[in-house]
């Protein structure tokens, strides 16, 4: 993998985790994802009526993707209500690559070498060794890693449908801010349906952060999107789950998390995926 599409990864990994740590703050993690988006849709207006309006073909990607990411937000949050962050995010992030390695020879063309596929499979397993601290939690209530699964499923979908999309388009640029002028509005719609005046009161006490989400959503996601307008579908989305790792040592420096072993240990593994797709 060429040095320069793995930093717009890993930038991309940064920044993702920078807008994850602002949802764990205090509040409700729907009406912050809502809050991110709707100003990442705000932030993306403009930018959008200087760049090139997507052909009808790349529409149907938009849509799609749209719909996908809303049901990626909507399983991640279920899944938050039944169970930790620290056990839904990492299978949700950990597995995804798994499918997205699975999928891609048949709808891209794509197919892995050795050295690459070793590479998914540490950082995917490093990723979601986070979240089996214990077998009991799994057999005591299993809803918080089904609804992970689902929204690994649908992060697999919208980052193949956008990493094709990309292509697709006439810029990588412009299906991006695209995106992200549609996709605020299906998550703000659904949050004001079930959180009403209460939601809008916290949006506007907490505008900033939403903004600083919304900036940090858009710039790490574009980024990604751009690698995989030029990258290996599979080796990309593997890649960008070193976001988990960094988030994990911003919950230390700034949420005062204990690191401990296990993370250690899972960093690590994901350190050697990353020097096999280095190398790939």
């Amino acid at each position: 993998m060429e040095p320069f599409v793995i930093s717009l990864i890993l930038l991309s990994a940064l920044l993702h985790a920078g807008w994850n740590a602002l949802v764990k703050l205090k509040g409700d993690p729907l009406v912050m994802l809502a809050s991110i988006a709707g100003a990442a849709t705000l932030l993306s207006l403009p930018v959008a009526l200087f760049l090139p309006f997507p052909s009808a073909g790349v529409w149907s990607y938009l849509l799609v993707s749209m719909a996908l990411h809303t049901m990626y937000n909507l399983f991640l949050y279920a899944g938050y209500r039944h169970g930790d962050l620290g056990q839904v995010y990492p299978i949700a992030r950990g597995v995804a690559p798994l499918i997205v390695a699975g999928a891609a020879p048949f709808v891209a063309g794509e197919t892995l070498t050795t050295t690459a596929l070793s590479g998914v499979l540490l950082i995917a397993g490093g990723v979601a060794s986070l979240a089996f601290s214990s077998t009991a939690t799994l057999r005591d209530n299993p809803r918080p890693v089904l609804y992970a699964l689902g929204a690994a499923l649908f992060i697999a979908a919208y980052t193949t449908t956008d990493g094709l999309g990309a292509r697709l388009a006439e810029s990588p640029h412009s299906y991006i801010v695209w995106l992200f002028v549609l996709d605020g509005f299906p998550i703000s719609i659904i949050t004001l349906r079930l959180r009403g005046r209460d939601a809008i009161d916290w949006i506007q006490n907490h505008w900033v952060r939403g903004t600083a989400g919304g900036a940090m959503s858009v710039v790490g996601y574009w980024l990604i999107v751009w690698a995989l307008s030029i990258g290996t579908l599979a080796p990309v989305a593997a890649l960008r789950e070193v976001g988990v790792i960094f988030a994990a040592i911003l919950a230390t420096a700034v949420l005062k998390e204990r690191f401990g072993p296990r993370r250690t240990v899972a960093a690590c593994i994901v350190a050697a995926g990353t020097v096999l797709l280095r190398h790939s």
